[in-house]
């Protein structure tokens, strides 16, 4: 009896999850608003971690997305799908851009975009870690202000995230309480210079 059931485990194919690659396109394709809360740090060139740092996101694809910095500091980053708002509070500033140069300015962006990251990105299996799937991505353009990036995969949802920028600096996120599709209030991606702020760029 014990050699039929050591038989039959071996003889049955393990149920493997699903590839990083497939989980990405499952999200892209199943999520059009989420939000989720975030911890970050950084690492720099020689692989010392620097500053530490978390807040929360949301986003509504394409394009739009509210990413706020609370600990150790305040800022907020807003795109509303045609500018890229970033608000220092300590500094009072506020500093506007096209959404065209948001690509890379905050994984928000990333994960907030279109479903042609294909068209974009080069991407890979970059296998699995901790009981998450990865995959690696690397831009195809050099205007994408960083130099490449890994996500982490698990039940569909983004988990980590590493960022390399053009400077061998490498920022990691981790993300929690992961809710797709959630309804969000109408001014989440609305953002208005506050009163006596220095506003550097088109408005």
């Amino acid at each position: 009896m014990r050699r039929i059931l050591f038989a039959l485990l071996c003889s049955t194919p393990m149920l493997a999850s699903a590839s990083a690659i497939d989980q990405l396109h499952q999200f892209l394709t199943n999520t059009k608003t989420a939000k989720a809360t975030f911890n970050q740090k950084v690492i720099n060139k020689s692989g010392k971690p620097g500053q530490q740092a978390s807040g929360t996101m949301v986003f509504a694809r394409p394009g739009k997305f509210r990413w706020e910095y609370q600990k150790p500091y305040n800022q907020l980053i807003v795109g509303d799908g045609s500018k890229l708002w970033t608000y220092d509070k300590e500094l009072n500033q506020v500093v506007i851009k096209p959404m065209s140069q948001a690509l890379g300015a905050t994984p928000a962006a990333l994960l907030a975009g279109s479903n042609d990251m294909d068209k974009n990105f080069k991407l890979a299996e970059a296998g699995e870690q901790d009981g998450m799937e990865w995959l690696a991505a690397e831009p195809k353009t050099k205007e994408a202000g960083f130099e490449s990036m890994r996500i982490a995969f698990k039940n569909n949802l983004p988990q980590a995230m590493e960022v390399r920028d053009n400077f061998g600096q490498t920022t990691v996120l981790f993300f929690a309480s992961f809710e797709r599709n959630p309804t969000l209030p109408a001014d989440s991606f609305h953002f208005t210079p506050p009163k006596g702020a220095d506003v550097v760029g088109e408005e």
